[in-house]
């Protein structure tokens, strides 16, 4: 077949271990037979971010600003064991976080929802989006540990010179305490995103917090998403047929049990690192089974892995040894990345292969039952024959080859 042609590139963020590997397969054996792939690349190697003194990481955020559209690999945030391990200048920040600061982005991460793979919560029949803002909570807090009885306060202090203090409890001998902050900008960006996802999607959308208890700075959340939703997207909401609904956080825990899911659930940065992974394990049993894009109030779009480097099995590899790696959330990433960047530039037959990449992922699982150990672990039926990554990838070339043949 004639190759599919892209009018503009999308930036490609690579990245580490087995995660890389991967990365790597699924390019040569899905995209490239099949799409005249254009991409600007960026290296997110743990050692060239040390190189560069982690510019690498900031030059691809700009690039997704200027182009719109990107896809990542998973990538190392090291501490002191992979400071060692890889001779780093220092523990250079979560690349993650970089690029979503810089994007002003909310990740949306959902399960992929397979036939043969049962939810733990038997309940759920659709998916539930966790919605996280990517900004400031104790991701950017500052902690104190204190060795005797004394006392804290919290000091602001304007640019124009005015003065607030904040006396804590007394402490009555040895603890720890921490601060951390938020803007009402990157709130205000959160609230657009989350609810822009939710039109675009069709789904209800929760925000979850505590202002009962936490009656600044939760409270500032749910006034913020409020006001955004009585002045921006009611009147769009109503037509579509949608609801904005804002429960206390552990309400919204103990309702989404409950729930038979179809919907995003907003969280604030700590419990969307928490309600993200949960729903994961409770939907699917793995992070590769998850998707993960990023979307700012710009329209700045990035879609990733939602797991990590796979940093067990790369030393497997290193090793000459044979993995079964899960490569699904990475070729889910190309597909979703793909797809924004034909539906941005009018490319209907890119939009059309991504879904056909897609489908030849669930066709592999479901209906073939070819899978790797993480889904076989928890397939229903029980499978006996676990594929490697290169099988799977093989088994997911030859279903998405009969889509192409059949739509031809």
């Amino acid at each position: 077949m004639e190759k599919i042609h892209m009018d503009k590139p999308i930036v490609e963020l690579d990245g580490d271990e087995m995660a890389r590997v991967m990365w790597t397969w699924v390019k040569e054996k899905l995209i490239y037979p099949y799409v005249d792939l254009k991409t600007e690349y960026y290296d997110l190697h743990v050692k060239r971010r040390d190189e560069t003194n982690d510019a690498v990481t900031f030059h691809a955020a700009e690039a997704i600003k200027r182009l719109g559209v990107g896809v990542k690999c998973a990538t190392i945030t090291p501490n002191a064991e992979r400071v060692r391990e890889y001779g780093l200048k220092k523990e250079w920040r979560s690349p993650n976080a970089t690029i979503r600061e810089i994007l002003d982005g909310t990740l949306f991460r959902a399960p992929i929802v397979l036939r043969n793979v049962v939810p733990a919560v038997r309940f759920w029949r659709k998916p539930i989006v966790v919605a996280r803002h990517a900004y400031g909570d104790i991701y950017s807090g500052v902690g104190l540990r204190f060795e005797e009885a004394g006392e804290a306060e919290i000091v602001y202090r304007s640019v124009s010179g005015r003065e607030v203090r904040l006396r804590l409890p007394p402490l009555k001998g040895s603890g720890v305490l921490q601060a951390y902050h938020n803007l009402d900008s990157s709130i205000e960006s959160f609230a657009r995103a989350s609810f822009k996802y939710a039109l675009m999607n069709g789904l209800n959308l929760w925000f979850g917090a505590k202002d009962t208890i936490s009656k600044v700075y939760d409270a500032r959340f749910k006034e913020i998403f409020s006001r955004i939703y009585e002045e921006e997207f009611r009147e769009e909401f109503q037509k579509a047929g949608l609801n904005y609904e804002y429960y206390l956080i552990d309400d919204a825990y103990s309702r989404v049990m409950r729930s038979d899911g179809g919907f995003v659930w907003a969280t604030k940065n700590y419990d969307g690192d928490i309600v993200s992974d949960m729903i994961a394990s409770a939907f699917t049993g793995s992070l590769a089974l998850m998707t993960s894009e990023l979307l700012s109030p710009e329209g700045y779009y990035m879609a990733e892995a939602a797991h990590g480097t796979v940093q067990r099995h790369y030393y497997k590899y290193l090793k000459g040894e044979k993995t079964s790696t899960n490569p699904t959330a990475i070729i889910f990433a190309w597909a979703r990345g793909l797809k924004e960047r034909g539906k941005r530039d009018g490319v209907a037959e890119l939009i059309a292969f991504s879904e056909a990449l897609e489908e030849a992922v669930r066709k592999t699982i479901e209906e073939d039952g070819v899978m790797t150990q993480d889904v076989a672990k928890v397939a229903e039926p029980p499978v006996n024959i676990v594929a490697t990554t290169e099988q799977f990838i093989e088994a997911v070339k030859r279903n998405l080859e009969k889509l192409i043949e059949k739509d031809c």
